[in-house]
């Protein structure tokens, strides 16, 4: 799919050559969507689904599945736009064209079961981030490194305020708020998208959204696209069937994610996977040919009355009651972090996880500053030994825009550092770091190598420190 039509640079003082390359002209001609009309048409719809949904109850007839429900409302919606057309026959105006036809179509659709006019950009393979801040400044970034702006994907603050007050109410495990008590939001879309959005403490109400681009993703893939090199990949392998503890680092939108999911489909197929997360992000348990016994842990927000918390740590904890193979938390952003590396020293080897960082060597004082934040309080040395004690590898990530390749966006490794012990601070060796081109190459001798040429890694010619 090609840019939207009439896009423009969303940094018009940068030469348009550099952004641009690759991407085709936009599409013109295309049909019109009168968004009026889709509104209204609907709430139409969904007052007849309402209604069918009534009497379906009222008969005792089962409810219907997602799917048949979808496509009862395609009837629904041919019926509503054939009586619309119908009408203005009869008042002596054009009626709809077949194109405007189909794009009303699509659009009543994308408002009923998916974003709304929002539901194009997610459509869009290329699509990477989409930038909202407020209903008609709207800024797209794609997957080749441009960055372009975008038409209104709503008629109003208060518009694009209730879309994703629907969002919150129906994805995820429960239902979140998004009001002015509750003026932020963080939730996964159906899919798989993360969106994040805050209101009232902005001028508008601002919003991002991060595509998940790569959801069935393997690290065959990933040496494919660059991020790894084939002898990366098979360290990365070898280190998930040792049952390495890997914490993956990474600045935001560097792709830790992404990895964290090319990881773990590594893991055996018969082994039982909790993940634990903020907001439902992974979908591993979207996949059960590669992992069926999957539960997947989402925390719980307060209610209204400050009541109903199930915070990342007490997950972190019911999880080790769960007879998990293998815990897998998301996102370390706070004091789940003492709970997760006391799960890692008590026999529950191979967990991964992601967290923010600078620099491989970062990770383990940001790691430090979440446990003296945490209830526990612990001070930074014994933050370091529990760190010795947990984790077996750091893998950084970074994200740098190529400006030698037209702007092409790249993601790659950079940093490997195998964690040795601890003498008042975590002691480690970078063992893969960044060569001339960027992605990690073997640097220093890995300390468990036996180990993991057990497990299938073969080091390359001149590479691994065998």
């Amino acid at each position: 799919m090609g840019r939207p039509a009439g896009a423009q640079p969303a940094h018009p003082d940068r030469p348009r050559t550099r952004r641009t390359a690759g991407r085709p002209p936009p599409e013109e001609g295309g049909p019109v969507i009168d968004h009026t009309l889709v509104k209204r048409f609907r709430q139409e719809v969904g007052d007849r689904l309402a209604h069918q949904r009534r009497l379906d109850q009222a008969g005792g007839i089962p409810p219907m599945s997602g799917e048949d429900e979808r496509q009862f409302a395609r009837a629904l919606i041919a019926q509503v736009l054939e009586e619309f057309a119908r009408g203005e026959i009869g008042v002596g105006r054009t009626p709809p064209t077949v194109d405007e036809e189909e794009a009303l179509a699509a659009g009543i659709h994308a408002a009923l079961f998916g974003v709304g006019r929002l539901q194009p950009l997610l459509d869009d393979p290329e699509v990477e981030n989409i930038d909202i801040n407020g209903c008609d400044r709207v800024f797209v970034s794609y997957a080749d490194g441009q960055e372009l702006s975008h038409e209104p994907v709503a008629e109003s603050d208060d518009e694009l305020i209730e879309l994703i007050q629907i969002l919150a109410a129906y994805s995820g495990l429960s239902s979140r708020p998004f009001d002015t008590a509750n003026p932020q939001l963080d939730l996964r879309l159906p899919d798989g998208s993360r969106l994040s959005a805050v209101m009232d403490v902005a001028v508008r109400p601002a919003i991002s959204i991060r595509r998940a681009r790569l959801g069935k993703v393997f690290l065959t893939d990933l040496v494919g696209n660059g991020t790894l090199t084939p002898d990366l990949a098979r360290f990365l392998a070898a280190a998930v069937q040792a049952r390495k503890n890997i914490m993956i680092a990474g600045s935001t939108n560097a792709g830790k994610t992404t990895l964290l999911r090319a990881i773990a489909n590594e893991i055996p197929v018969h082994e039982r996977l909790i993940t634990v997360e903020r907001a439902l992000e992974l979908g591993l348990d979207q996949f059960p040919e590669l992992h069926p016994n999957v539960v997947a842990f989402e925390q719980r927000l307060p209610n209204s009355e400050g009541q109903g918390e199930i915070t990342m740590a007490e997950l972190v904890r019911r999880s080790l009651r769960m007879n998990p193979s293998r815990v897998i938390v998301g996102e370390v952003l706070g004091d789940e972090i003492v709970t997760m590396l006391n799960a890692m020293t008590q026999g529950n080897d191979g967990s991964l996880s992601t967290i923010h960082a600078n620099s491989s060597m970062e990770v383990f004082n940001r790691i430090a500053t979440y446990a003296l934040q945490a209830e526990e309080r612990l001070p930074i040395e014994a933050s370091h030994m529990l760190i010795a004690g947990a984790i077996d590898f750091v893998v950084f990530i970074e994200k740098r825009n190529d400006y030698h390749r037209g702007g092409a966006l790249k993601r790659f490794v950079s940093s490997v550092r195998e964690v040795a012990g601890c003498d008042g601070r975590v002691l480690s060796s970078e063992i893969f770091t960044a060569s001339e081109a960027g992605v990690a190459v073997a640097h220093a001798p890995i300390a468990c190598i036996d180990e993991l040429v057990h497990h299938g890694y073969v080091p390359s010619a001149g590479g691994g420190w065998a």
